[in-house]
């Protein structure tokens, strides 16, 4: 069987007309200022939840609100953990 012929590949150049990379310059860590709300809202919607199962009938405006209390708790729990996406 014959061999094939070995083809000669160029070697890659990029083009011309790209630009430098642009430096990122380095974010430290998250302060106390974020970390305490992240963390407060979080448990706050817990403490939330916790107190309209315990103890939800006998509050007369935790009863009020009836089923609108999950959306509550659950709302400050799901705004701490959206504060988590910039947390450092």
């Amino acid at each position: 069987m014959p061999k094939s012929k070995v083809r000669k590949k160029t070697a890659y150049t990029p083009p011309a007309d790209r630009r430098t990379p642009v430096k990122v310059r380095a974010v430290g860590p998250t302060g106390l200022a974020w970390k305490i709300p992240m963390f407060g809202l979080m448990l706050v919607g817990l403490v939330w939840l916790l107190v309209n199962y315990i103890a939800g009938d006998k509050i007369s405006w935790m009863a009020d609100l009836g089923n609108w209390n999950f959306a509550g708790g659950f709302a400050l729990m799901i705004a701490g953990l959206l504060m988590t996406m910039r947390w450092r």
